[in-house]
């Protein structure tokens, strides 16, 4: 099974762009994409052959999320249960006969780490919402995480240390989720690789010059660990800021 999740950085001009081409191209069995950026009704996407699930932020022009999949699931959940998150389209659970998949795009905590403790409290909760599910069957878990988790996994780690997305603090809730019980797939496949991003800057030619950051993953329960197949991220997929990552796994 092929999967695919990818942050659009608005689904409006990255159908202006090449998604269509990669959609079709990568013909995932689930494709999953975050920051879409629209309410309803303002785009129809044609994709003969999948099922369409979208979670709308209140606030328009922001945050959202949605799940392309080939085979109708046997339910699907918006959010996770919690008033307080529940506003900005950040998750969508498409449960399966064995497995369930989660989308996720994870809140940002912002310049000067304003909204910090907010991410702090949505990692918490986040995370006893998984374990939850896994008292059911398998997660498979994906999106934009918004940290990057070791000094590898961006190109300047001591100029960020302390930046949205690299914080002590929020390395240590990432941390935290693997050890409840999760896999990170593309480490668990390449656990030294350097200078694979997932995110750049549309600043300083950040693309251009590799300066990025690894921030979108595919996170597994420790149960599905002997059916990963591969983990890869597509770094020549240009239409975002953001490029796609992509799970094969035998499910």
């Amino acid at each position: 099974m092929k999967m695919i999740s990818w942050n659009v950085n608005g689904i409006r001009a990255c159908v202006g762009k090449n998604f269509m081409d990669f959609f079709k191209e990568a013909d995932a069995d689930i494709f999953c994409i975050q920051e879409s950026k629209m309410q309803e009704g303002q785009l129809q996407l044609e994709l003969p052959g999948y099922y369409q699930y979208w979670n709308y932020a209140e606030k328009k022009g922001y945050s959202g999320t949605a799940i392309f999949a080939k085979e109708e699931p046997l339910s699907v959940a918006y959010g996770i249960g919690i008033e307080e998150h529940d506003h900005e389209g950040r998750v969508i659970t498409l449960e399966y006969d064995n497995f369930y998949m989660v989308t996720v795009y994870t809140p940002n905590s912002q310049n000067e780490l304003a909204r910090l403790d907010y991410r702090m409290k949505w990692e918490d909760d986040f995370r006893e919402y998984l374990k939850q599910l896994e008292q059911t069957k398998p997660v498979v878990v994906c999106g934009d995480m918004n940290v990057a988790h070791t000094e590898i996994d961006l190109k300047n780690p001591k100029s960020n240390r302390k930046n949205a997305g690299f914080t002590d603090e929020e390395r240590e809730k990432f941390s935290t989720l693997l050890d409840s019980g999760f896999i990170d797939t593309f480490r668990f496949f390449n656990p030294d690789a350097e200078g694979i991003y997932s995110w750049w800057s549309y600043r300083f030619k950040a693309r251009e010059k590799n300066a990025g950051w690894r921030i979108d993953y595919f996170l597994t329960s420790k149960a599905l660990e002997s059916r990963l197949v591969d983990a890869k991220i597509h770094t020549e997929v240009l239409g975002s800021d953001h490029c796609p990552v992509e799970l094969d796994i035998d499910l």
